[in-house]
C-alpha cells in the first residue's frame, strides 16, 4: 500500500513510531520519530510531514499524542536495526 502524502525530505533519524486515531475513518496517522540530534518530533504525513510537536523527551511527545487518544501501532523501527533506548 502506498501513501498519497508526498515523501519527506531526506533526514537523519534514529527511531520511528506510527500512531493512529482509530475513531477516524479511515484512521488518521501521525509519525513520532527521534532525529539524529536526540529530538522527538510528531509529524503529520497528511500535511506534508509538517512537524506538529517537538521535544527532547519521549514521554512528553508520547503524552502529547495520547491527549488526542491516538493508539500506537505495534513496534518501533530503528534506522540502524539497533535500539539506543
Amino acid at each position: 500500500m502506498s501513501s498519497l502524502a508526498p515523501a519527506p525530505a531526506p533526514c537523519e533519524w534514529e527511531a520511528l513510531e506510527t500512531w493512529v486515531d482509530p475513531s477516524a475513518s479511515p484512521p488518521y496517522v501521525l509519525m513520532l520519530h527521534l532525529d539524529a540530534l536526540g529530538c522527538w518530533q510528531v509529524n503529520d504525513p497528511a500535511q506534508g510531514y509538517r512537524t506538529l510537536f517537538s521535544t527532547s523527551s519521549y514521554d512528553e511527545a508520547k503524552g502529547w499524542i495520547l491527549e488526542d487518544e491516538y493508539e500506537s501501532v505495534w513496534g518501533r523501527l530503528f534506522s540502524t536495526g539497533d535500539p539506543k533506548t
